[in-house]
């Protein structure tokens, strides 16, 4: 059977865990992007089925969990949350992110970047836009079967690392500058000793397209004088502590009175 260019399939292999769309086929070689998780593919059609729709219902389950918004009295406050610099190397995990955090009603700005140009740019973004919570995505691998245990094992985690370092020299600070680094697979202990507040991915797995999104949609939600709850969010994420992790931070949004 033949596919084409935009078409909905699984892997048969990986007992259909993931939907794709198929981006572009060379000699005979189905290039895939995962629609809900951060996931490069490729493969040969006879591991192809073709799927109908993709995974809309599962994930309005995932985001119908998460309650961002902790506001009492609503009508006598009035709240400025933390602003948002999203950086993202994907145009359409991007724009599903830009419009979450337009739902939600959040200040947020998008820049779509490669991964290799981040550490090169970021700096100049940060001091252009003056955001109080930067997110560092886009696409990662980790290839278990390369020689060593060495950072050469990602595909973009060192990008990602020497992004957050320039971040870090841009504003020290934890609680001034919230931090949300990686993607699929991404080296979560090398983020996080490089400065960031939250990175994928502790166990080395996928992550979805949003997960970043919803971590600094929270914490853009949250009161400055509160630290989050920290084990609450991981947990709310689509899989959890084992697709990202982070430390103990406060919630970026200042409460005034009246409204």
């Amino acid at each position: 059977m033949k596919y084409n260019i935009g078409d909905l399939v699984t892997r048969i292999s990986h007992d259909h865990d993931v939907v794709f769309v198929i981006t572009d086929i060379i000699d005979d070689i189905y290039y895939l992007k995962g629609t809900s998780v951060r996931l490069y593919a490729d493969s040969t059609v006879d591991d192809l089925q073709l799927c109908e729709e993709d995974d809309d219902v599962e994930e309005l389950e995932y985001l119908n969990r998460i309650d961002l918004k902790e506001l009492d009295n609503r009508d006598d406050y009035f709240y400025l949350p933390g602003k948002i610099l999203h950086i993202d190397g994907d145009y359409d995990y991007l724009n599903r992110c830009l419009n979450y955090y337009k739902k939600n009603k959040i200040w947020a700005i998008g820049m779509l970047i490669k991964e290799d140009e981040l550490p090169i740019r970021i700096r100049q973004l940060l001091e252009e836009h003056n955001p109080t919570i930067v997110v560092i995505t886009g696409h990662d691998a980790y290839y278990p079967n390369k020689d060593g245990e060495g950072i050469s094992n990602y595909k973009n985690s060192l990008n990602f690392i020497n992004s957050v370092k320039e971040a870090r020299r841009y504003e020290k600070s934890h609680e001034k500058l919230i931090i949300i680094a990686g993607a699929c697979q991404s080296n979560y202990e090398e983020l996080i000793k490089a400065g960031a507040n939250f990175a994928s991915s502790p166990k080395r797995i996928n992550i979805h397209a949003l997960d970043p999104a919803v971590i600094a949609s929270k914490i853009s939600l949250s009161d400055v004088t509160k630290d989050i709850d920290l084990k609450g969010i991981l947990e709310n994420t689509k899989y959890g502590i084992r697709g990202i992790g982070g430390i103990k931070t406060k919630g970026t949004m200042y409460v005034g009175y009246p409204r």
